[in-house]
């Protein structure tokens, strides 16, 4: 099975592309709706984007679950914390596509079945220690360069357990949320597409 050609065929790259346009509308609404500032950390804040990206990672897989987290999130960083935008777009890109690629890879076939639920919490986890580890190379070596490489260190540590909570609030949304919507429509579910027919 070539990946890329399997989950991108070129009668399905239109649809794609939008449903990349409006998850990332969504990242970036969602991050921009309900976010609180990191005490002691210029420009970090806490939000809800998270739940969106992993959502979408799961529901799309890892290209749209990349694209859109990177993308959505870096925007909304573009508004408020622009000195953040470049390592989040990566950061989050790498957060999505692992979550996403971890899944459509294994194809899981149902939450009842226990090694799905490894499936779920393993990706979560991997994905969710990028965003962590992430942002704490990004402040930690990228903000000593404009404020000084003790006062970065400290930003880096003092954000560690924000951006912890934050991800495992997001997976203790996103996993069930994703559960439910897989199971109301599961037409959206990557196990089940076939890539051998046409969409009209």
């Amino acid at each position: 099975m070539n990946f890329f050609t399997d989950y991108f065929p070129p009668y399905q790259r239109t649809m794609k592309i939008v449903l990349t346009s409006i998850m990332t509308a969504l990242v970036c609404v969602a991050t921009l709706i309900l976010y609180i500032p990191i005490p002691n950390t210029p420009g970090g804040y806490f939000n809800v984007g998270e739940v969106i990206i992993y959502l979408t990672a799961i529901l799309f897989g890892p290209i749209i679950g990349g694209l859109a987290g990177g993308a959505g999130a870096a925007l909304a960083d573009v508004f408020v914390a622009p000195q953040y935008a470049p390592g989040t777009f990566i950061i989050k890109f790498c957060a999505g596509f692992i979550i996403g690629y971890f899944i459509y890879t294994i194809r899981l076939k149902s939450w009842e079945n226990w090694k799905a639920k490894v499936i779920y919490l393993t990706a979560f986890i991997i994905g969710g220690a990028v965003m962590v580890l992430g942002y704490f190379i990004y402040e930690a070596y990228i903000w000593p360069v404009i404020i000084g490489p003790e006062a970065g260190f400290i930003i880096a540590v003092g954000s560690l357990p924000w951006n912890s909570v934050q991800a495992l609030l997001s997976a203790i949304v996103a996993i069930p949320a994703s559960v439910a919507i897989l199971k109301g429509l599961p037409e959206l579910n990557l196990k089940r597409i076939d890539y051998s027919k046409k969409i009209d």
